[in-house]
């Protein structure tokens, strides 16, 4: 008697699917779940000011008693924090349940305007910019660090770039605006109206839309820090345009990459940091695997060279001793809050910019898991140089997440999907 066929269920498409998504899946929730936690623990002191100092400090009983200091001390920002979070929650909540809201999302990520438009919207944008800043040409800079750079620039010359590790392409640029211009101030001016531009062209670039470039021009625009060291010479934003630039070269002609970041390290070594931020922008663009090695080498060797560099000039780049400093790292994650404070627009949607960007990572959006991890690395930035080196935070070094919350708006506006492009590759 012949043996009666077992009806053995074979893999079902979903099964087969699920097998061919869960790495991006897992992907988006690896790079998701440390950003959330490091986006909530810098924006508690946004709610409660003292409570990481209060908590953290090493003279909790002399300087922080309860009757001095109280931990639980709303901040100004604190009400209005909390009800724009939930108010987006909702909102969520709305679209997800296929409401009217849906179609009101979907009519804005649609939305698409002409070449010709853009074009007079980056130019309306850049002389606004302009308005705002032109005036502070003609005064002397008043922040405390000025007067040690004027004197190093005007003492400096092209023979040193070698014989020091030091910023000596900011150096190049001041003298250049010093001696081209007899103002310190003019090429600054141009850099950070330079940086608005890549802004709009990087946005461009990763999302295929040119309304979403010029969202991301108008949010860095209305950014307190951007404005306010766009035109200052001790604090110039030429390290983060050339970042931005190094970027903008892997898409566009990843040869060249490398080149406009080295040049940022002798603008400011702190896109030392950033590092882990280019290789994992690499890997996740739609370079043909060929490409993506050859990038990833170059990128090495960038790598190898500031080792060598280190070495030749007995520097640990940080110019400070290295040492670990549990409080400092701590109250270094209150830096963003405090030094941040009148950007409000980035203080009370960061979280929801976190949140979106990770349904659209989850969604094949190009490049919004990339975001998510230049916005996790830029706030650890901070605790990391107060905890392991003597630097202090200052505010300047926010505008880089600035410009990437700038650009994560945007991410939001985009067209292009990881099947989309590979479909065209």
């Amino acid at each position: 008697m012949a043996d009666k066929k077992k009806n053995v269920p074979g893999p079902k498409k979903e099964d087969v699917k699920t097998g061919r998504s869960i790495r991006p899946h897992l992907l988006s929730w690896a790079v998701f779940v440390p950003t959330v936690t490091i986006v909530f623990i810098s924006l508690i002191p946004v709610v409660f000011p003292a409570l990481i100092a209060r908590t953290t400090s090493p003279f909790q009983a002399a300087v922080f008693s309860p009757n001095v200091v109280n931990p639980f001390q709303p901040g100004v920002l604190a009400a209005q924090l909390v009800i724009v979070n939930i108010i987006i929650l909702a909102v969520g909540i709305a679209y997800y349940k296929r409401s009217k809201c849906k179609t009101y999302f979907k009519k804005i990520a649609t939305f698409e305007i002409s070449q010709k438009q853009a074009l007079i919207g980056v130019i309306i944008i850049l002389a606004i910019f302009a308005a705002l800043t032109a005036g502070t040409l003609s005064k002397e800079e008043t922040w405390v660090d000025y007067a040690a750079v004027k004197n190093r620039v005007q003492s400096w010359d092209i023979s040193q770039f070698g014989k020091s590790f030091e910023p000596h392409f900011k150096y190049l640029l001041l003298s250049t605006s010093l001696h081209a211009f007899g103002n310190i101030r003019v090429i600054p001016f141009i850099v950070s109206m330079a940086l608005l531009v890549q802004t709009y062209f990087f946005t461009k670039k990763i999302t295929g839309k040119r309304f979403a470039g010029i969202v991301s021009m108008v949010l860095l625009l209305q950014s307190d820090i951007f404005v306010s060291y766009s035109t200052t010479a001790s604090y110039e934003n030429s390290w983060i345009l050339l970042y931005l630039f190094s970027l903008y070269m892997i898409i566009k002609f990843w040869q060249l990459s490398p080149v406009p970041y080295f040049l940022s390290l002798f603008s400011k070594p702190l896109t030392l940091a950033f590092f882990p931020m280019n290789i994992y922008f690499i890997m996740r663009s739609m370079l043909p695997k060929r490409f993506k090695i050859y990038s990833l080498a170059s990128y090495g060797i960038i790598g190898i060279t500031i080792a060598i560099v280190a070495l030749a000039y007995h520097s640990n780049l940080v110019g400070t001793a290295i040492g670990f400093d549990a409080s400092q790292f701590w109250q270094g994650f209150a830096s963003m809050a405090i030094q941040m404070r009148f950007d409000y627009i980035i203080m009370l949607f960061l979280l929801p910019l976190t949140v979106m960007l990770f349904f659209a990572s989850r969604r094949g959006i190009l490049h919004a898991d990339s975001i998510l991890i230049f916005i996790l690395i830029i706030l650890l930035t901070s605790p990391f140089l107060t905890g392991f080196t003597q630097q202090t935070n200052q505010p300047y070094r926010f505008v880089s997440l600035s410009v990437f919350f700038a650009i994560g708006v945007g991410i939001l506006l985009s067209s292009k999907t990881r099947k989309s492009e590979q479909s065209e590759v």
